[in-house]
């Protein structure tokens, strides 16, 4: 069981198994300390990682694990540069000091901000409400801007139809002259040559005014002005009706547009305004920047092991070896 949990180590580590098996006590205890550091470190970010990723980036449960892995992928790779770092050079120190620091607020923002979730929902809640009363009256002063002109323009369509009815009322039919060319017979008496009276019919055309009754042709118009009045009593419902949910989509609106700063501002009141939740922000971002020193702090204090001993060793053989081959054959 301890070769597994050793070679569990090397996997976490970089180290090499086959190297270490080789070394003492103290090579195997340096190994050990930084898995079990290790183990901490990607385990608080593997939560911040998933925390993130559903909350913030409204991932699913899947994406979440996959942020989560990809937190700890880039820890251990960090952390890595400092266990398989050579000794000397102090410059990788003081940036990897820098990048814990910066490691630790952030850690210690997002474990917050899922701690204090209901405090800052009830935080939240309170802005949102002074939000949506900020933009209510001029919202509200549209809608009924709109309302009174779809009204206006109802009543206006209702006098012409009523107008309109009491005109077709009176004058049902119209009367309608038109002028035509009527056929009217003409009876001339002529003598002829044997002094006889003779009657002869003419027609001739004369032109008469005719005059008939058809239905008003305004009684056509009373459907498309009863549309119009149902169209516009639509438009003026619609209107009515989203001037009374009008809270509701303003408060829906505002939440909509929320997002990681609006929580990090509502976040920073709640800890200028409670000593307590500071105190336990303070505790989160030391406690993390603790795991994020102690492997750094541990690679400094403790002097060599067996096993850096023979990776150096190692080293020097190859150089050696190169030397050498450089040596008798110089123009390979």
């Amino acid at each position: 069981m301890e070769n597994h949990w050793v070679k569990f180590g090397c996997f976490l580590t970089g180290y090499k198994y086959r190297i270490l098996q080789g070394c003492s006590e103290v090579a195997h205890r340096a190994v050990k300390r930084y898995t079990a550091a290790l183990i901490i470190i990607c385990t608080l970010w593997g939560f911040i990682g998933y925390t993130f990723v559903g909350k913030y980036l409204k991932g699913e449960w899947h994406m979440s694990l996959f942020g989560g892995a990809l937190f700890v992928l880039i820890i251990l790779q960090v952390e890595r540069q400092i266990i398989l770092s050579d000794p000397g050079g102090k410059a990788k120190y003081w940036v990897r000091g820098s990048i814990a620091f910066i490691m630790a607020i952030i850690g210690s923002i997002i474990i917050d901000q899922y701690i204090f979730r209901e405090d800052i929902a009830h935080k939240e809640l309170f802005e949102l409400n002074a939000q949506v009363d900020s933009l209510m009256p001029s919202k509200q002063a549209e809608l009924k801007r709109q309302i009174n002109e779809a009204d206006s323009g109802l009543a206006k369509k209702e006098r012409e139809r009523t107008t309109l009815i009491t005109e077709l009322t009176r004058n049902p039919f119209i009367k309608v002259v038109t002028r035509q060319d009527v056929p009217v017979p003409i009876s001339t008496v002529v003598v002829d040559s044997n002094k006889r009276s003779i009657t002869r019919t003419n027609q001739v055309l004369k032109t008469a005014n005719i005059v008939n009754s058809i239905p008003n042709p305004k009684s056509s118009m009373v459907n498309s002005i009863d549309q119009q009045i149902k169209d516009m009593g639509a438009i003026k419902a619609l209107l009515e009706e989203r001037l009374i949910r009008l809270r509701s989509d303003v408060e829906r609106e505002a939440k909509t547009n929320r997002g990681f700063l609006q929580e990090l501002q509502v976040m920073q009141k709640i800890l200028n305004e409670s000593g307590p939740a500071l105190v336990i922000w303070l505790l989160w971002f030391f406690l993390l920047l603790g795991l994020e020193v102690f492997i750094l702090v541990n690679k400094i204090a403790n002097a060599e092991t067996d096993y850096d001993v023979t990776i150096q060793h190692h080293m020097e053989l190859q150089k050696r070896k190169l030397h050498l081959l450089a040596m008798y054959h110089p123009g390979s």
